[in-house]
């Protein structure tokens, strides 16, 4: 299913490279993360379910990369440009093998169901 993301088009031409540079750099960042490792979360300070996703991981032995921006009262308008990005409304945003997989519930339920394991025991896709 796409995701709805507002044509170019539709976009002045006055204001496109505005639009396109707000917080690049943040996005930029994060891709990066994502390249160079297999399982990357980007989370927020303080939340509980952040800190849940990382608690799994550790448990599970699974090695990962934690990148984290502010959190409930700083650095809102970074974090939302990679909601936008990413198309994923709450974080953690978690990344395995450049997948969005969701958030801190849907890793449960991959190491739960043991798919999160059998993605990390294959050959990463490049």
């Amino acid at each position: 299913m796409p995701r709805h993301v507002l044509d170019e088009f539709w976009i002045h031409p006055a204001v496109r490279s505005a639009v396109a540079a707000s917080h690049r750099d943040i996005v930029e960042e994060v891709q990066a993360s994502i390249a160079d490792n297999r399982v990357v979360i980007i989370g927020m300070a303080t939340n509980p379910m952040v800190s849940g996703a990382r608690k799994l991981l550790d448990k599970l032995s699974v090695s990962f990369r934690y990148l984290e921006y502010g959190n409930y009262l700083s650095q809102w308008r970074r974090r939302n440009a990679l909601k936008m990005w990413s198309g994923w409304p709450t974080f953690p945003i978690i990344f395995v093998d450049g997948m969005l997989i969701g958030g801190f519930q849907d890793l449960k339920a991959l190491a739960d169901s043991g798919e999160l394991m059998k993605l990390l025991n294959a050959e990463r896709v490049s």
